[in-house]
């Protein structure tokens, strides 16, 4: 059965997730209806990928199985409030709003209806997002992996219980911005030690992005991976020695405790 399509946001992270399922041929542009309040967006992505575009919220979500919002958590009870007596009773919503829990958008649609909640993160851009997927009791099975399937189209998902979200935000919701952090100051310390800034980037970037690649795709404990790596007496235990020494672990647990802790402040 083909799968109509409704996207009510289509700023960067909609737009991205656009661009995976069009791109992962997961479905035709034709199927794809887009809402966004701003009209150059809208004339953007029909002119780039042939989606259908509307100016009204309500007759977008109109015959609509899927219903992805992909709007900012200050404006969701004014969306809902606007589409909620167009969608069909066997709709599937899928919010990416930070913060707006499952009960939430029950409450301002209807008791019965299906809904994914999804933590996506930036590196959707580039196709290297990590989402979580937690979805309520009127989801199927065969629905649920379809939201899956789509949010692999950028990146990698994984079904988590909607109790974990909160550390979810705190992990791979802020991490990037953690991980930047650490690109900048391998960058920095080569820097010190005469190499050239973009050099340095570039060295430093594509440190971090083969480890991760190596932790995904041998599944070795972390670890294990460090130890390969770090020879008795050698440069590599030295550094880590000092890592130790000035706290790098630790703060990093207690950035990602933090931002949990703020992400449960935020929860509406």
């Amino acid at each position: 059965m083909i799968k109509k399509f409704t996207f009510i946001g289509a700023g960067n992270m909609g737009g991205a997730i656009l661009a995976g399922l069009i791109n992962k041929k997961l479905v035709l542009a034709e199927n794809i209806t887009v809402f966004d309040a701003y009209e150059p967006t809208l004339n953007n992505l029909k002119e780039k990928y042939g989606v259908n575009i509307t100016h009204n919220e309500s007759l977008a979500v109109e015959n609509a199985d899927v219903v992805i919002l992909a709007v900012k958590p200050n404006i969701i009870d004014e969306v809902l409030e606007k589409i909620k007596d167009s969608l069909s009773s066997n709709v599937l919503l899928i919010s990416i709003a930070a913060g707006v829990t499952i009960k939430k958008l029950e409450e301002k649609t209807f008791s019965s209806i299906k809904v994914a909640r999804i933590m996506p993160n930036t590196p959707a851009m580039v196709g290297e997002a990590m989402s979580s997927v937690s979805i309520n009791n009127n989801v199927t099975n065969e629905e649920a992996e379809l939201v899956v399937e789509i949010f692999n189209s950028l990146g990698k998902a994984e079904i988590v219980p909607e109790y974990l979200i909160d550390a979810v935000t705190g992990l791979s919701g802020s991490g990037p911005a953690y991980v930047y952090m650490f690109i900048e100051a391998l960058a920095d310390g080569a820097v010190v030690n005469g190499m050239p800034r973009d050099k340095a980037y570039k060295f430093a970037a594509q440190t971090v992005l083969g480890a991760a690649k190596m932790v995904l795709e041998t599944e070795k404990h972390p670890g294990f991976l460090k130890d390969m790596v770090t020879s008795p007496g050698g440069t590599t235990i030295a550094a880590v020695r000092k890592l130790e020494e000035k706290g790098l672990r630790s703060a990093v647990i207690e950035a990602v405790t933090t931002a949990t802790e703020k992400s449960k402040q935020m929860t509406k």
